[in-house]
């Protein structure tokens, strides 16, 4: 765990355009960026947790991203998951093969996931992010059945009331917190939240600043206990204001892997 270290001690030298450079160095500005947001919101920098997203990632990037000593890896499509876990899991078994110790790596699955893929998706992530409705919880549910350990799932919230995005309401978090919470085969750890895709200038924090409050309402309710913990919000464009406004997982992934396809386009859902 890294020491927490005074803000003016930390210097802002990102780039212009923070795709450039090569991928150490994004990583590291993407890095310093979250330790300067956390220690400007009073907050510690290691209680911040980065997932960099892969989508537009090559095979050797996350390799490489892994000697860095990085862990939380996010993919939104649940095939691409299984094709990533699939080719990492290949390198980790050279390097088992090499030395005693591995990395650890972990996966989180960010985007919505097809009823008929949450077989997939429970055996690879270590965090589901998008549990946009009872339905799926409920087959997450039944297929996390076959595990040992509860699977660990977020809640998500279309704070911005957007048509475009998946999620429940905020008014009814409470409720399926609730629900959620007498899934023996889940453990529901907190809410998912994104800004909207396009809006006038402080409209992102507007809507961090709202789940962060709903986040704070289900904590105070004690619904789920003490493992309600985590709030995850934020992607390369408004990580900041989401960690200023509550957030300990950003979802970080062109300013950490270069340009490339937006990182948010989800999988689509059956209706």
């Amino acid at each position: 765990m890294q020491e927490a270290v005074d803000a003016s001690e930390l210097k802002d030298d990102t780039m212009n355009d923070p795709t450039e450079g090569t991928l150490k160095e994004r990583y590291d500005a993407v890095k310093q960026r979250i330790a300067i947001a956390a220690i400007a919101a009073g907050r510690k920098p290691e209680h911040i947790m980065l997932v960099v997203v892969t989508k537009t990632a090559t095979p050797e990037q996350i390799r490489e991203l892994i000697s860095f000593g990085h862990q939380d890896f996010g993919e939104g499509r649940v095939q691409q998951l299984t094709q990533r876990a699939a080719q990492i899991e290949e390198h980790l078994v050279r390097l088992r093969e090499m030395r005693a110790q591995t990395p650890l790596v972990r996966w989180h699955m960010i985007g919505s996931i097809q009823r008929n893929k949450v077989r997939k998706a429970v055996e690879l992530a270590r965090l589901i992010h998008s549990v946009d409705s009872l339905r799926l919880a409920e087959e997450i549910h039944v297929q996390a059945a076959r595990r040992e350990q509860p699977i660990d799932v977020l809640l998500e919230v279309n704070v911005s009331g957007e048509i475009s995005k998946h999620g429940i309401t905020g008014a009814a978090v409470r409720h399926v917190v609730q629900q959620l919470d007498t899934m023996v085969n889940l453990r529901v750890r907190g809410l998912m939240c994104m800004a909207p895709l396009e809006g006038a200038v402080g409209d992102a924090r507007k809507t961090f600043d709202r789940g962060y409050e709903l986040f704070c309402d289900v904590r105070q309710t004690g619904i789920a206990g003490k493992t309600f913990d985590l709030l995850s919000m934020g992607m390369s464009g408004d990580f900041e204001d989401a960690i200023a406004a509550g957030a300990n997982i950003v979802r970080v992934g062109s300013a950490v892997i270069g340009a490339g396809q937006p990182e948010s386009a989800p999988e689509s859902a059956p209706s």
